[in-house]
Order: C-alpha cells, then sequence, then structure tokens
C-alpha cells in the first residue's frame, strides 16, 4: 500500500508509540524524512533521479558555466551536450557529446578565448558548499549563446506537508518506513551499546538492507541490466541465463 504525508506520518506514530502532536516528534520528522530519503537515493541508482535540463545556455567567450537548477540540483553529471547551431533547443538542433576532462587540460589547452568555438570538452570547478550548485568550464571557449543540455542525477523534491506523495511513498514505501525507523531508533535512544534496546536499531537496519537489495534489483532490470542485460529477472535454475 502506498504512503502519503499524513499515513506516514501515522505509521511513524504507531511503530514509535509517540503521538504525532507530541511536539519533538513534530521537529524531528522533517530529519527523519532526510536520513530516509538520503540514504535510498544514495544507495539504489533509481532512475527517477535522472534528469534532462536545457534550461541554460553558454556565454559567448565566457567558459564558466553553471549547471542549471531548474529540475532540482544536479548531484552526479553523466553528460553534456552542446546544441548547435547557437540558440536552438535540443530537439531543434544537434546534439554534441562533451568530453570530461582535468581542469588542467582545459588550462593548458584553452587558456584564452582565443580559437572560440563549439565546447567539446567540460571540467568541473567547484561545488559550492551554501548553494550545492556544480560550476564547470567549457573547452574551447564558447563562441555564441549554445543552448546546454545536461543529463545527470538530482535528489527529487523531499516528502512534506505540501509535496504529500514521493516515488519512495508510492512505490517503495516499505523500504522508506524501514529507513526512517533506523532514525527513529536512534531518537528513541535505542540505538548502540548504551541503548535501552540495541537490538531495535539493528533489527531495522537488517529489514531495511533486506529491502534495499530486492527495490535495487528491481531497479536494474529497469535499466535493462537484469539477466544477460535484460529487463528479466535471473532464474537460479536457468542455465546460461535466456536473454
Amino acid at each position: 500500500m502506498s504512503l502519503t504525508y499524513t499515513s506516514y506520518v501515522a505509521a511513524l506514530s504507531t511503530l514509535t508509540a509517540i503521538p504525532t502532536t507530541n511536539g519533538d516528534f513534530q521537529v524531528i520528522l522533517p530529519n527523519v524524512i532526510d536520513y530516509a530519503e538520503q540514504r535510498i537515493y544514495r544507495e539504489l541508482d533509481m532512475l527517477v533521479e535522472d534528469v534532462r535540463d536545457s534550461s541554460a545556455s553558454t556565454t559567448a567567450n565566457v567558459r564558466n558555466f553553471a549547471l542549471p537548477t531548474t529540475l532540482g540540483t544536479f548531484q552526479i553529471v553523466s553528460e553534456i551536450n552542446i546544441i548547435t547551431p547557437a540558440a536552438t533547443a535540443p530537439e531543434s538542433g544537434t546534439r554534441n557529446a562533451l568530453t570530461p576532462v582535468s581542469l588542467s587540460v582545459l588550462d593548458w589547452t584553452w587558456p584564452s578565448s582565443t580559437g572560440a568555438s563549439v565546447p567539446t570538452q567540460f571540467a568541473y570547478v567547484s561545488q559550492s558548499s551554501s548553494a550545492g550548485q556544480t560550476n564547470i568550464v567549457f573547452g574551447p571557449w564558447p563562441d555564441a549563446a549554445y543552448r546546454v543540455e545536461v543529463v545527470g542525477k538530482i535528489i527529487p523534491a523531499p516528502l512534506s506537508a505540501s509535496n504529500t506523495t514521493t516515488f519512495l511513498t508510492l512505490y517503495l514505501p516499505d523500504l522508506f518506513i524501514a529507513a526512517s525507523m533506523v532514525f527513529m531508533s536512534g531518537y528513541l535512544k535505542n540505538f548502540g551499546a548504551q541503548a535501552d534496546d540495541p537490538r531495535q536499531g539493528v533489527s531495522w537496519d537488517t529489514q531495511y538492507k533486506e529491502l534495499r537489495e530486492s527495490a535495487g534489483t528491481w531497479e536494474a532490470r529497469k535499466r535493462f541490466s537484469g539477466a544477460s542485460w535484460t529487463a528479466k529477472q535471473v532464474e537460479p535454475t536457468a542455465q546460461p541465463q535466456r536473454g
């Protein structure tokens, strides 16, 4: 059964025997959600994290470029495409895939805007600790305002009273609850050797890991990384695996 924000809060209240109206419970709730979501998104290679954002463009004779945040903050970049001709949307132009290199390579190969053209390479520069925004540089320096298509992974919007459902609550509610209860075990001081019941945290963490394994298998099959690189599951008695 899928969850909503309300039913999720009610489930945590039941499992921890803490009323939903408890002030401390309400204060810690966003931290519980953050822990559960961050852990799941980092540990599972999920398709729901993958986005393509082509909302930003280069600036002529400026090699610096801040990755767009229209769809979320990029945590991992897997592709960057420059769209030609200039000022053309991806579906109306041609994608030119860029090669990732080190910043030293670009500093040495393209030290100035001389020879500006369609970029063919990019390098990471920094990720701001305040905004979490990744900045990159291009080489050669762009000679026009080209649309940039960034492909990679973001952290989806968290569950909240205003965002009442997420992919995790709709399709992986059991995993989400288990991850949340690992954090709540610490909140209840039932995590570690000093706890009243140190087995609670360990038990929920074990349950989470078992559920994560099956969820990971599903995600792999979505990417055609199942048996014989298909969307099929591994059959223990089939040799060789069907493909």
